[in-house]
């Protein structure tokens, strides 16, 4: 067979090959059409239903902390009228004797652009002098790093302030192994509360005096959270995402597990607990990377309360590059999955705490948000929506596909107001993240290779934040000495991220197929999920702004 082209030059394709190619094809399309019936349309019509079950009780979830806020926010007391609670005052005649004791502890790790930060934060609280112990748990490999950390650390004990440098011989534990660590020293006998601030928080300089009054007033309370800011919020599109998750976290989740069960898990920076609890509760462990979370769960089974103050806020910093991003997700799903799989067992069969709560704890906090939303989100919208269009035996009811995530979403909205325009993209880059976030959570769950992997979220500071700033001033100081700065080499193939693009060619056939055969419509959102995945996968998030 030839064939002629525009300029008449004839091509020949052998009869052999056609025929080949035209029976290979009729060959896949009847292996199809033999296995479609009997076990692809089963399957996929069984992976709906189970999508729908898990995408209503997400759907109720998301009701249910919905209605609470706005009754506590309507008719709750606010935890200063609910709790026993009386500032402390000044007396001249007691002196700082009526002021408890706090260790400050900042644990880092190599936090070239950020060490000053919390340091600074930590000496400048507004608590006596005598009364305030602060460590620095420096775990950096860096040695420049080190000694940049030891000498700030040596500027403020010159001014007065009861700082000590900590470091150790080894990593062990990471984070929980250096909070244990410096528990273990002898001066902290005398210390009541211990607050913990991660290297990038900056907490108000009257934060101890409007959280310590809790714990002193109410001994069954053993931590008082508050809440994160974020400096560097509007630096691009991926940390604008970041605000929009966290503020929902902070503002419904924290808020509600506090007013309704006087549990939730701690952030693990930004709080004060009561020393007493910690060793109550088998002090931190190192068994997964959310030690704050375990510490928090096994306090809390041991009947100790929690207070979540949200107009108490500490200002920090979100990661500016999807790597760092990327790594930090991994570690705040694989964790929570990981713990949930040791501890599920120890919740049913303690005796010390409410049946209700453990209800709580195991579905709501664990199992809803921890497994199943990341879950729902990749399988149901990602997965087995498109694939129903490439096999139209299998239908999904419009109310799951269209109305409970939009409803879902727009509770999720509340958070962040002023983030409302962007909401759309945001179910978008939240469906890509999901694929990250639902891999890390099987790594837990099956206690697998990375399950265990602890990577200290890179910290940027103020170089970053204050870059358009500072940059009239750099010019007029052109002659000055600098130190030199370490720029982050951006390389194309450091950035790619090929399972997303895999997910992004997948998306884009099956919005093909429904574009040319479908009925529904949903090409429009499966291109529009395939230039978010597009995005990611080259990594070039973090670049818009």
């Amino acid at each position: 067979m030839d064939m002629e082209g525009a300029e008449g030059v004839k091509v020949f394709i052998p009869e052999s090959i056609q025929g080949v190619s035209n029976h290979l094809a009729g060959q896949i399309q009847m292996i199809w059409e033999v296995v479609k019936a009997p076990l692809i349309v089963p399957l996929l019509k069984l992976s709906v239903y189970i999508s729908l079950a898990m995408a209503l009780m997400l759907f109720i979830e998301r009701l249910y902390m919905g209605i609470v806020i706005i009754l506590v926010k309507l008719f709750w007391k606010k935890p200063e009228k609910r709790y026993n609670y009386e500032p402390i005052q000044d007396d001249v005649e007691l002196g700082s004797s009526n002021f408890p004791v706090v260790l400050i502890q900042i644990p880092m790790f190599n936090e070239r652009e950020v060490y000053k930060v919390s340091i600074g934060a930590a000496c400048n609280l507004s608590w006596p002098a005598d009364r305030l112990v602060i460590q620095v748990l420096d775990d950096s490999t860096d040695p420049v790093v080190k000694q940049m950390v030891e000498m700030e650390c040596q500027r403020w004990a010159s001014k007065g302030i009861n700082i000590t440098y900590q470091i150790r011989e080894n990593r062990t534990g990471y984070k929980a192994g250096a909070l244990k660590e410096g528990l273990k020293r002898s001066y902290v006998k005398h210390c009541e509360y211990v607050a913990i601030f991660d290297a990038d928080f900056r907490p108000e300089p009257d934060f101890l005096r409007r959280a310590v009054p809790f714990l002193i007033g109410n001994p069954d309370i053993a931590l008082v959270q508050a809440r994160w800011r974020f400096v560097n919020a509007d630096e691009c599109l991926l940390t604008r995402m970041q605000e929009m998750s966290l503020d929902y976290h902070f503002t419904v989740e924290q808020e509600v597990g506090s007013a309704t069960h006087a549990f939730f898990g701690f952030n693990g920076t930004a709080g004060i607990w009561r020393i007493g609890a910690i060793n109550e509760a088998g002090g931190w462990k190192d068994r997964t990377t959310v030690e704050d979370m375990d510490l928090a769960v096994r306090a809390s089974l041991r009947g100790w309360k929690f207070v979540y103050l949200g107009d108490l806020q500490a200002k920090s910093e979100l990661p500016s590059t999807l790597r760092a991003f990327r790594f930090q997700q991994h570690r705040w799903s694989c964790g929570p999955a990981n713990l949930f799989r040791k501890m599920v067992m120890e919740i049913v069969r303690n005796k010390k705490v409410r049946f209700w709560k453990k209800v709580y704890v195991i579905y709501s906090f664990f199992f809803v948000r921890k497994i199943i939303a990341h879950m729902v989100t990749f399988f149901f919208y990602c997965v087995v929506l498109p694939l129903t269009i490439l096999v139209p035996e299998v239908h999904v009811p419009i109310w799951g596909a269209v109305y409970i995530p939009s409803i879902i979403t727009i509770l999720n909205s509340v958070g962040t107001p002023r983030s409302i325009h962007l909401l759309f993209y945001w179910i978008l880059f939240e469906n890509v993240m999901s694929l990250h976030r639902t891999k890390a959570t099987f790594i837990g769950l099956l206690e697998a290779g990375r399950a265990n992997e602890w990577v200290v979220t890179e910290k940027l500071g103020d170089s970053v934040n204050n870059k358009n700033k500072d940059a009239s001033k750099n010019k007029a100081n052109n002659n000055a000495i600098k130190a030199p700065v370490k720029k982050p080499r951006s390389r194309f193939f450091e950035r790619v991220n090929t399972l997303e693009l895999g997910f992004a060619a997948f998306l884009f056939f099956c919005g093909c197929y429904d574009f040319v055969h479908g009925k529904n419509n949903y090409f429009i959102y499966l291109f529009l999920q395939t230039i978010t995945f597009s995005i990611v996968g080259f990594g070039y998030v973090g670049t818009i702004v």
